[in-house]
């Protein structure tokens, strides 16, 4: 039986002259007689179940790990290139130690799928119930509070001194703590709303405070040219999680087609996450990341992006001076109340010298010659009147 003729050779393009089945009465396999090739001439495939192919050799990937967090697949070609050229840089005493512990290595190529979607929740203050307006004393006495116990970063106790010493109101200082805590509620739906259009280039890290007596960690973002801090999140770890909460609020309000790059340090959460947020967006919308590793500037892209790492820096060391008279927090409400008004204090109040002793966030209700405790009642009264539909979702 000949070979139907709109068959031909798919390696040399031969026709079906030159064609003849190879398998007797099945009929299903074909034998060049030019460049002796065999080939099927009917084609019979399962639908592939396959998610994630190999970038190196193009090989299927496998599930190997399944955590709560993320499922990580792996190349098993013992013929991939990037196995081959990982395996080769090993020296022979690793060689040895690989054939008898071989997990001590990592020389296939991974891929992890991160399982973010109803987990990226920003830290934000617990609402205690207090009604600002229904207070005791005035809202004089507020504005006073905050501006002493925040803009000026004097602790509780010193602040109720200082009222009782100078002013002449008698207040506790538990009193000082119930009312910043507070007014954190009311203003981080303010930082949200009013927190405007970011940078192109934002620069992040993250610092540690004490909480218990054990390390938590504060994510910040800040843009560079407008200087405003355009997230951040308390988290007990340093993880791909907190990282990739603090990533998604910084480049939350940005413009549909705007290029943005974030520049980090070599955390590795921060290419994990950033690896997870690229993965919902389109491929000409993708953000970039750059790294400043050390100290020193031992690679070009560090010497290149070494400013943004000193920029972010010197917000850590003005935070530091801020949490300071704290002395460290016995719950992580009170580290994330503190942490809310310092953004509200450094965004809308606090004048900078880069930006010409103006504020990053200009809003129009709080300029003019408004004392500071009267310009913390205003943004109290501005965020009273944010409704939850304009709450970021």
């Amino acid at each position: 039986m000949l070979v139907p003729a709109d068959v031909r050779c798919p390696y040399c393009d031969a026709p079906h002259e030159y064609l003849y089945y190879n398998d007797g009465k099945r009929r299903e396999q074909i034998l060049c007689k030019v460049c002796g090739a065999v080939f099927q001439l009917n084609k019979r495939f399962r639908p592939s179940t396959t998610t994630y192919w190999c970038p190196h050799c193009e090989h299927a990937l496998y599930r190997w790990k399944e955590q709560s967090l993320c499922t990580i697949y792996k190349c098993h070609n013992n013929s991939c290139p990037a196995y081959l050229k990982n395996l080769g840089a090993l020296n022979a005493n690793e060689k040895k130690l690989q054939k008898e512990k071989p997990s001590q290595f990592k020389l296939r190529y991974q891929y992890r799928e991160y399982h973010f979607d109803d987990k990226l929740r920003h830290s934000q203050p617990e609402d205690d119930g207090v009604d600002l307006f229904c207070i005791h004393n005035s809202p004089n006495v507020l504005g006073l509070v905050l501006a002493f116990h925040v803009s000026f970063a004097i602790g509780a106790r010193k602040t109720a001194r200082i009222l009782k010493e100078i002013f002449g109101i008698r207040i506790s200082y538990q009193t000082v703590l119930n009312y910043a805590s507070a007014a954190a509620w009311y203003c981080h739906r303010f930082n949200l709303v009013y927190k405007g259009d970011i940078d192109n280039e934002s620069a992040g890290d993250e610092t540690y405070i004490k909480i218990a007596g054990k390390h938590a960690y504060t994510f910040f973002f800040i843009s560079a040219q407008s200087r405003k801090i355009s997230a951040y999140h308390i988290d007990d770890s340093r993880d791909a999680l907190p990282a990739t909460i603090a990533m998604n609020e910084a480049v939350r309000t940005a413009k549909p087609d705007q290029k943005l790059a974030l520049i980090t340090d070599g955390n590795p959460s921060y290419p994990a996450g950033l690896h997870y947020l690229n993965s919902k967006r389109d491929a000409e919308n993708q953000i970039e990341h750059r790294k400043v590793v050390g100290l020193q500037n031992l690679d070009e892209e560090s010497e290149l992006n070494r400013h943004f790492k000193q920029l972010i820096e010197r917000l850590n060391r003005t935070y530091k001076h801020h949490v300071k008279a704290a002395n460290g927090f016995k719950i992580k409400n009170g580290a994330i109340c503190l942490t809310t008004l310092f953004v509200t204090y450094y965004n809308f109040l606090r004048p900078h010298m880069a930006l010409d002793y103006n504020v990053p966030i200009p809003v129009k209700e709080l300029a003019g010659p408004l004392k500071l405790q009267n310009k913390w009642c205003r943004i109290i009264n501005m965020a009273a009147q944010i409704t939850d539909s304009m709450l970021p979702c």
